[in-house]
């Protein structure tokens, strides 16, 4: 096995159009200026330019070089069609979810670069590891959870719970997130109104108070926790994302929360899921985000820790042992 990867590298960033990103809080944006300083290549791509053909996949790119300047943080070139097995060492998938079929297909095309060109996280896994799903391996780890469309067993849960969180399975951003205090009358129409629009059971967990204190977000790079943030929901809010209105304030890991990473690390490692951004409140496990995790920038702000280089590092080892 050789060591890391010195050379240039020509990395593809499949990703929501660049010119409308925020730099002041983007990792993906960070992850582009990290690769740039280390001399690497760069274009970019949406998943609607990616294309099979007869056993190729080539994404229709535009070169890109960046700086951290508004309104001018993004200089594009011409379109080229990369053959994305031949002319590229590293694809980034970046695009932010929802998590729907379009999101799956191109995670089933960029599967066929496997074995020739690293993809970052593995589509596979990406695919098969939703971000309120694969955290069902460590039910230990997490608060009382439930999965159903069952309503008896909906109800069955809440009655044992009373105060309890009912979100969708593939949402993002914290968008659709209720929470249903005792003695609420909406959970029958919230259940109806989910139901009636998505096919999928929905994710129902009993409540933790301490959501209000924040909700912890670990970045995890290869398996090891590299830094951490702190979103507090805004007011009576129980939704932490910096989305909806949380803020982000500095934090510590704590023994709790190293005891998480360290269950689920060789999991994510075995998987190929390199940049990982959980979620933690008060010591239980919340999600594992696995396809666009954010936070970056506030980690760096915060603590002076680059997450971004430490995954450039990672991948330069990677890349470097023929992986």
């Amino acid at each position: 096995m050789t060591g890391p990867t010195t050379r240039p590298l020509r990395v593809a960033i499949q990703m929501d159009p660049i010119e409308t990103v925020n730099i002041d809080g983007d990792s993906t944006f960070m992850m582009a200026e990290e690769a740039q300083a280390r001399g690497h290549r760069l274009w970019v791509y949406q998943p609607r330019h990616l294309v099979w053909d007869q056993g190729v996949v080539r994404a229709t790119a535009r070169p890109v070089t960046v700086q951290r300047i508004k309104g001018d943080h993004a200089r594009l070139g011409e379109p080229v069609s990369l053959d994305l097995a031949a002319d590229v060492d590293v694809v980034l998938m970046r695009q932010d979810p929802p998590f729907d079929m379009a999101y799956i297909t191109a995670a089933h095309l960029l599967e066929f670069l496997k074995g020739r060109t690293l993809v970052v996280n593995d589509p596979f896994w990406v695919r098969s590891s939703p971000e309120k799903l694969v955290p069902l391996l460590f039910p230990e780890l997490m608060p009382p959870t439930l999965v159903a469309r069952d309503r008896a067993a909906i109800e069955a849960f809440r009655a044992a719970h009373g105060d309890i969180v009912v979100k969708p399975l593939f949402g993002n951003a914290g968008a659709a997130v209720f929470r249903i205090k005792p003695g609420d009358g909406n959970l029958g129409a919230l259940l109806d109104l989910f139901f009636a629009t998505a096919p999928e059971p929905v994710m129902v967990q009993a409540f933790v108070p301490d959501v209000f204190a924040g909700d912890k977000r670990i970045i995890l790079v290869d398996g090891e926790p590299v830094g951490a943030l702190n979103r507090v929901p805004k007011g009576d809010d129980i939704r932490s994302n910096l989305a909806v209105g949380g803020t982000a304030h500095a934090t510590e890991l704590t023994e709790a929360d190293l005891a998480i990473c360290r269950r689920i690390g060789p999991t994510l490692r075995e998987r190929g899921l390199l940049f990982v951004g959980i979620d933690v409140i008060a010591g239980r496990l919340t999600e594992i985000n696995v396809t666009s995790p954010t936070g970056a920038m506030a980690i760096k702000t915060f603590n002076g820790v680059d997450v971004t280089a430490l995954m450039w590092d990672a991948i330069q080892r990677l890349v470097g042992a023929g992986t």
